[in-house]
């Protein structure tokens, strides 16, 4: 005999598919997008310049030429462009600077890092030093969120840690002024 609509149900069989319906659904987000698939411009632009410093890592082409691969990369035009270049440009420009600066707070050599590690610092380092209109705890967060979700187990673990102590020399006013005395 085959299951029926008509078929009485007991407590012991699954669910049917009018009681899932008649669940409460989920209440949206503000904006109606869901919270956890929404990425902002800026966060877009972060993971594209750690793509591009990847790339740059392994390959040392032009950073013209790595720039252009990046662009070609589907959602591209949903990022913030203008902090994109400022990142990407930025800390391969910068990338001896910002090594030297990290130096002081690394357990290891900077050829030893990870190359996701290493461009998920550099972005760090690189939005503590010039992007002041960031928060110094949203660049460090933010840096951890994608070592998290490029990089290696535990590494935003030690990405957290570096920013960290490399922050108060940074901003030391800003650091001063969220940290309980």
């Amino acid at each position: 005999m085959s299951d029926t609509p008509d078929t009485p149900k007991t407590g012991a069989e699954p669910a049917t598919q009018a009681t899932a319906q008649a669940r409460p659904a989920r209440k949206p987000a503000p904006g109606g997008a869901p919270r956890d698939r929404a990425k902002s411009s800026r966060r877009r632009a972060r993971e594209f310049a750690l793509q591009g410093l990847y790339e740059w890592q392994l390959n040392r082409r032009e950073a013209s030429s790595v720039d252009a691969n990046i662009r070609e990369l589907e959602e591209f035009s949903k990022c913030d462009r203008a902090h994109y270049d400022a990142l990407l440009h930025g800390c391969i420009d910068q990338q001896a600077q910002l090594d030297e600066a990290l130096l002081k707070f690394l357990d290891r050599p900077v050829d030893e890092l990870s190359p996701v590690e290493h461009a998920v610092l550099w972005i760090g380092a690189y939005e503590l030093t010039h992007c002041l209109d960031v928060p110094y705890k949203v660049a460090i967060n933010e840096a951890v969120e994608l070592a998290k979700g490029f990089g290696g187990t535990d590494g935003h673990k030690y990405v957290n840690g570096v920013l960290d102590h490399l922050a108060p020399s940074l901003r030391p006013d800003e650091v001063k002024a969220a940290r309980p005395r």
